[in-house]
């Protein structure tokens, strides 16, 4: 009797990036040239939770089957055309549970999650799945690194323009979210400039205040708040209206990560947590601004970029990474390893367990990168540092 056909999944889960797309496309090339069978599931861990074993009309709203014709021009857009979701599996709120799902003793009033881990591993069983490649940020890669205790084969990819997914210098997407932050920027410079205002520019960043730092230090921004450091705003609009003054086109501007705060503050949270326990962050940029208003007299420019970061194709940069994970990716398949994440440590590509990303917590070195007291970059010595000096 022949061997059965070896089976991949693959999906992509949390916020989309660009670079998904290519990845996804290069895997699946790589996969058909092995000889493998891949299954795309649709909506990240939604998709396998939705997943009915009993229905087979239901089957093709959770997962597809990819080939060389399925992928053929999908780099040529950004985002997931899998799509994607913030599902947790092993926490889901009672209100998500799906109807098959629901018990007769199943009360959606009732307060707390469930956990359908078991629900998830039987699934992975009838899709006849030998591996599972979860594509994500420190969220969806944490269940991941779940299901690889539960005994699932996984090789995992980091993707996340916060680039916080510990254990690796680079992640899929936070390339292009600079690059389009720099743009963005610049091209900001113009009415900041024309109205001669205080230009406050928000941006991505929960955690890690990566994006803020490394963007105002490629755009020349006069000063960055960002998530590690919490900021006196007295202080930055005393430094922002030195700034303006100092500024033959009397402008200033900032940058600040949405998970940034004030001393003694908390960071702007709205919403219900999601199925990891976040809330929706966004609006530190208006409190921000309308502070400084008040405190400097001068009017504001307040941008808000959020989406903008993450939408579009991906730069050179994003897709020779993508690219190069996806193929590292099918080299330890092929060679039978599983429990990996492919990352970039140094400069250099590597692999390592996904154990990792669970054993502590990247952010800004701050004591390396950051001025704590002028709020701006401070990068003075790169020998030795990484491309991106992480």
């Amino acid at each position: 009797m022949a061997d059965r056909q070896k089976t991949i999944g693959v999906l992509t889960g949390g916020g989309d990036v660009p670079g998904l797309n290519p990845a996804l496309k290069t895997l699946v090339a790589r996969a058909s040239e092995s000889g493998y069978r891949v299954v795309g599931i649709r909506r990240g861990w939604g998709g396998l939770l939705g997943y009915n074993r009993d229905d087979p009309e239901s089957w093709e709203k959770a997962v597809m089957p990819l080939d060389r014709h399925a992928v053929r021009t999908v780099d040529r857009s950004g985002g997931t055309f899998l799509h994607t979701s913030r599902t947790n599996p092993g926490k889901v709120a009672a209100g998500d549970v799906p109807v098959f799902l629901r018990g007769a003793d199943f009360d959606p009033a009732v307060s707390g999650t469930h956990d359908f881990t078991q629900h998830i591993l039987a699934n992975l069983e009838h899709l006849g799945i030998d591996v599972l490649i979860p594509i994500g940020g420190d969220d969806t890669l944490s269940y991941a690194e779940r299901l690889n205790r539960e005994g699932v084969h996984i090789v995992a990819i980091p993707k996340t323009m916060d680039n916080d997914v510990f254990g690796t210098d680079y992640c899929i997407g936070f390339s292009t979210a600079v690059t389009r932050s720099v743009n963005f920027i610049h091209n900001l410079r113009t009415s900041a400039g024309s109205h001669e205002r205080i230009a406050v520019v928000e941006l991505f960043g929960r955690n890690s205040g990566e994006t803020s730092l490394i963007s105002a230090y490629l755009a020349g921004v006069d000063r960055a708040l960002i998530s590690e450091v919490p900021f006196d705003v007295e202080k930055l609009s005393l430094l922002l209206q030195e700034d303006k003054k100092g500024n033959r086109s009397n402008y200033a501007m900032v940058t600040v990560s949405e998970g940034a705060s004030m001393v003694g503050g908390q960071i702007v949270e709205y919403g219900q947590e999601d199925a990891y326990g976040h809330k929706k962050l966004g609006g530190i940029g208006v409190v921000v601004s309308e502070a400084v208003k008040r405190l400097t007299g001068s009017h504001i420019i307040y941008q808000q970029l959020s989406y903008l970061m993450r939408s579009g194709a991906p730069d050179s940069l994003d897709l020779m990474v993508a690219y190069n994970y996806a193929n590292m990716t099918m080299d330890l398949i092929s060679e039978g390893m599983s429990g990996r994440m492919v990352a970039m440590q140094g400069g250099t590509y590597r692999h390592i367990p996904i154990s990792t990303i669970m054993q502590g917590e990247k952010r800004v070195d701050v004591a390396e990168l950051y001025d704590s007291v002028e709020y701006r970059p401070r990068v003075r010595h790169v020998l030795g540092k990484p491309m991106f000096l992480y």
